[in-house]
């Protein structure tokens, strides 16, 4: 298992923790300090099932400067989406968790992690 976490984000200090009760085996990656690719993005949105502005940040100050919330919303903005978020990773929203199996979740509530630890 993996997971994708700012140390500042209380979500994911609390997945972390959620992780460890249960004796989970997991890597972890802060993904501020060793960014996801476009192309990984583009994979784990797939497994999400989700657009990336479906997962971005949107009141982050960099959302703000770039002007996120006036970019389109099709089929066509997703690569500009993504390489947003693979340059300035703060946009992506956090914690990712990736299952052994490679269902994945956004693990902000408790039911995401019961979900990804049943994997």
């Amino acid at each position: 298992m993996e997971i994708w976490i700012n140390p500042r984000c209380g979500k994911c200090r609390t997945a972390l923790g959620e992780l460890d009760a249960a004796g989970a085996d997991y890597t972890v990656r802060r993904y501020l300090d060793e960014p996801p690719t476009a192309a990984e993005l583009t994979e784990v949105l797939g497994r999400l099932g989700l657009e990336p502005w479906d997962v971005a940040r949107l009141d982050e100050a960099v959302a703000k400067e770039l002007g996120l919330r006036s970019w389109g919303r099709e089929d066509a903005d997703r690569a500009r989406w993504t390489a947003a978020m693979a340059a300035h990773p703060a946009l992506i929203q956090r914690p990712i968790i990736t299952a052994d199996d490679g269902y994945t979740v956004i693990g902000r509530t408790p039911d995401a992690l019961k979900d990804v630890l049943a994997h």
